[in-house]
């Protein structure tokens, strides 16, 4: 009966021992993240009649 017992407990010990092994390692290369963005930008603008006639007699004023 003793030798089941430790014949069953040298059965379990390897297994045990390895489950709660974890290796963390550096990577050799940097990480890189590639980012693609595209900014467009719309402006819209609209003349009131009276300021749009007053550029156009005076084309100087800008």
């Amino acid at each position: 009966m003793r030798l089941k017992r430790t014949t069953g407990l040298l059965a379990i010990l390897p297994a045990a021992m390895a489950g709660g092994c974890v290796n963390v390692t550096a990577p050799d290369k940097p990480i890189v993240i590639n980012l693609n963005i595209s900014i467009t930008q719309e402006v819209v603008y609209r003349l009131d009649n009276k300021a749009k006639t007053l550029i156009q007699d005076n084309p100087g004023i800008f």
